[in-house]
């Protein structure tokens, strides 16, 4: 009976999560009297879906594989300098003792609790000091910024690193770089994946900063030209009279086809990265 229960509450759950993804792609197959008449979870036609993927291709010359190789490039910027500053940052909190270190911590800590909109304008005038602003490094340079990673490293480094360990490679030799590259760096793989997952997810689904921070539409990523493609077409107004300016012809399909298009990395790197992302939640959970 118990087995019972358990498997009905994780298909329950499963269905909770999948029911509006598959929607999501059925809504990309109809055209928008279908949506209204055809049950939701119906599937319309190929055709259809085809048609869809022709109109955003050719918005405005192809602009979304413009903005989808800028999310990449963002993404990838972004992830590579936020753990290559995190996690030895978090190290070093963790390991050294210096002067100041329980004031970075705690700064580090209302950092991360602070929201995002309200680092926007001090982030805004500090790029615009040095004239960074409409540029890729106004969002790769944000990007980067990542708190939660480095109070995460602390906690996982502070809790889990035996401390015998390093005093052993000490007297084996090894220098401190030599300990963080060979010793410390190997043990937190489950946590490196972890937090890999949490920033690309994070900086994959940016819309705030690179709304304020940019103003040329070919610098712009995948959520604010979804936002600016809403805006400039009929696709999720079609019944309505369109504002002077307004590209008609566009449906409600082109608009959930260009959200499914940013689902599906975020799914694709889940599903990879799921072993690393159940055993880094745990980091710091058991005392080595």
């Amino acid at each position: 009976m118990g087995s019972i229960i358990r498997w009905a509450i994780l298909l329950f759950f499963a269905l909770y999560f999948f029911i509006p993804l598959y929607w999501l792609f059925v809504a990309t197959t109809k055209s928008a009297p279908q949506l209204l008449e055809l049950h939701p979870l119906a599937f319309g036609s190929f055709e259809r879906l085809q048609e869809a993927w022709q109109r955003i291709i050719e918005y405005q010359d192809g602009e979304i594989l413009l903005w989808a190789m800028n999310s990449i490039k963002y993404v990838a910027w972004g992830l590579s300098l936020s753990l290559a500053i995190s996690i030895p940052a978090g190290y070093i909190l963790a390991i050294a003792r210096f002067p100041g270190r329980h004031l970075l911590l705690w700064l580090t800590l209302i950092t991360m609790l602070l929201p995002p909109s309200a680092l926007v304008l001090p982030m805004f005038m500090e790029l615009n000091l040095f004239r960074l602003i409409n540029t890729q490094w106004a969002v790769i340079l944000p990007a980067s910024f990542f708190p939660f990673g480095t109070y995460l490293t602390y906690i996982y480094y502070a809790s889990s690193l035996p401390r015998d360990l390093l005093d052993a490679a000490r007297v084996d030799g090894c220098s401190e770089v030599q300990l963080f590259w060979h010793i410390a760096l190997p043990l937190a793989s489950p946590l490196i994946g972890l937090l890999a997952f949490l920033n690309f997810n994070t900086n994959w689904n940016n819309f705030y900063g690179p709304y304020v921070l940019l103003n040329d539409d070919r610098l712009f990523n995948l959520p604010v030209g979804l936002q600016q493609f809403a805006m400039a077409t009929s696709a999720l107004r079609p019944g309505f009279n369109p504002s002077p300016g307004v590209m008609v012809g566009y449906q409600q399909a082109e608009a959930a086809l260009f959200g499914l298009i940013m689902v599906i990395p975020v799914a694709i790197v889940f599903l990879f990265a799921q072993r690393y992302v159940i055993g880094g939640a745990f980091t710091g959970s058991v005392k080595g």
